[in-house]
């Protein structure tokens, strides 16, 4: 049996200023950015570039119960974990262009890690993950 998350679905304000946040910020493609006339909401989905994995479908809260948990999908946990083939070109690219960071970058047994907030807080790790890493011989 083979199966795969093909979406995450991430909670945003505004599709217009997420999309601009993820592609001019964090160089994320623009997969699709589909109006659905029946449900009057676009389907919108990005993805790291190079990224063959799991995509991000960025979902406008539809009402005030949705729209409390923007920025806090987890609690104030990491929420999503960007792996990166060079971190520094990516934490130095990323800190030029004004984003967040909370947590400094440490190496860890498993590699490199630093935390970011995106548009709206959720929190990120940007990690280099270990070549012995169980994870970095599953791509």
């Amino acid at each position: 049996m083979k199966q795969t998350i093909v979406h995450i679905a991430l909670v945003v304000k505004d599709y217009d200023e997420a999309i601009e946040f993820y592609t001019k910020k964090l160089n994320f493609e623009l997969l699709e950015d589909t109006y659905q006339p029946e449900q009057d909401k676009r389907w919108v989905v990005i993805a790291p570039p190079g990224s063959i994995g799991t995509t991000i479908l960025l979902a406008k809260a539809s009402n005030a119960k949705q729209e409390d948990f923007i920025g806090n999908q987890t609690g104030g946990r990491v929420f999503l974990f960007l792996n990166s083939d060079d971190f520094w070109r990516d934490y130095n690219e990323m800190v030029s262009k004004g984003i967040e960071f909370v947590r400094e970058p440490k190496k860890a047994d498993y590699g490199m890690v630093a935390v970011f907030k995106d548009l709206y807080g959720n929190l990120w790790d940007l990690l280099e993950l270990n070549e012995e890493h169980p994870i970095s011989n599953r791509r």
